[in-house]
Protein backbone atom coordinates (compact mmCIF):
# COMPACT_ATOMS: atom_id res chain seq x y z
CA UNK A 1 0.00 0.00 0.00
CA UNK A 2 2.87 2.68 0.96
CA UNK A 3 4.38 1.72 -2.64
CA UNK A 4 1.33 2.27 -4.12
CA UNK A 5 1.03 5.70 -2.45
CA UNK A 6 4.54 6.38 -3.48
CA UNK A 7 4.11 6.16 -7.11
CA UNK A 8 0.32 7.94 -7.08
CA UNK A 9 2.63 11.12 -5.27
CA UNK A 10 5.42 10.65 -7.90
CA UNK A 11 2.96 10.58 -10.93
CA UNK A 12 1.46 13.83 -9.65
CA UNK A 13 4.54 15.21 -9.29
CA UNK A 14 5.31 14.47 -12.93
CA UNK A 15 1.88 15.80 -14.20
CA UNK A 16 2.79 18.96 -11.84
CA UNK A 17 5.89 19.39 -13.91
CA UNK A 18 4.09 19.83 -16.63
CA UNK A 19 1.64 22.34 -15.49
CA UNK A 20 -1.03 19.69 -15.24
CA UNK A 21 -3.57 19.43 -11.86
CA UNK A 22 -4.73 16.28 -11.55
CA UNK A 23 -7.67 17.05 -8.83
CA UNK A 24 -10.56 18.86 -9.15
CA UNK A 25 -12.55 18.76 -12.91
CA UNK A 26 -9.25 19.57 -14.82
CA UNK A 27 -8.52 15.91 -14.22
CA UNK A 28 -10.68 15.14 -16.98
CA UNK A 29 -9.47 17.70 -19.55
CA UNK A 30 -8.27 16.21 -22.90
CA UNK A 31 -4.69 16.41 -23.17
CA UNK A 32 -4.28 18.09 -26.75
CA UNK A 33 -8.67 19.33 -26.92
CA UNK A 34 -9.15 20.82 -23.42
CA UNK A 35 -4.91 21.24 -22.42
CA UNK A 36 -3.73 22.77 -25.76
CA UNK A 37 -1.02 20.65 -25.15
CA UNK A 38 1.52 19.28 -28.42
CA UNK A 39 1.58 15.69 -29.03
CA UNK A 40 4.94 16.04 -28.88
CA UNK A 41 4.72 16.65 -25.16
CA UNK A 42 2.30 14.24 -24.26
CA UNK A 43 4.80 11.68 -25.42
CA UNK A 44 7.00 13.79 -23.61
CA UNK A 45 5.00 13.26 -20.03
CA UNK A 46 4.34 9.79 -20.70
CA UNK A 47 7.85 8.80 -21.09
CA UNK A 48 8.99 10.70 -18.18
CA UNK A 49 5.53 8.94 -16.28
CA UNK A 50 7.53 5.53 -17.01
CA UNK A 51 10.16 6.22 -16.11
CA UNK A 52 9.63 7.99 -12.88
CA UNK A 53 7.21 4.54 -12.37
CA UNK A 54 10.04 2.36 -13.69
CA UNK A 55 7.11 0.54 -15.66
CA UNK A 56 6.29 0.39 -19.64
CA UNK A 57 2.84 0.83 -20.89
CA UNK A 58 1.14 -0.87 -23.92
CA UNK A 59 0.97 1.07 -26.47
CA UNK A 60 -2.54 0.19 -27.81
CA UNK A 61 -3.46 1.45 -23.63
CA UNK A 62 -1.76 4.41 -24.36
CA UNK A 63 -3.66 5.39 -27.42
CA UNK A 64 -6.94 5.11 -25.38
CA UNK A 65 -5.59 7.61 -22.20
CA UNK A 66 -6.98 10.99 -23.39
CA UNK A 67 -7.06 12.53 -20.15
CA UNK A 68 -5.02 13.24 -17.28
CA UNK A 69 -7.18 10.83 -15.04
CA UNK A 70 -7.27 8.16 -17.97
CA UNK A 71 -3.63 7.89 -17.64
CA UNK A 72 -3.05 7.59 -13.75
CA UNK A 73 -6.39 4.63 -13.85
CA UNK A 74 -3.86 2.86 -16.60
CA UNK A 75 -1.04 3.37 -14.54
CA UNK A 76 -2.78 1.76 -11.24
CA UNK A 77 -4.31 -0.82 -13.02
CA UNK A 78 -0.12 -2.78 -14.21
CA UNK A 79 0.34 -5.18 -12.29
CA UNK A 80 2.96 -4.64 -9.46
CA UNK A 81 5.30 -6.90 -10.73
CA UNK A 82 5.70 -3.97 -13.57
Amino acid sequence: MNQHFSKIKKAVEVFHSYGIYVHGPRKNDHFIQKLNMDPIFVNGLIFELEYQLQVNLQEEKIQNAGTPKDLIDLLLDLPRDN
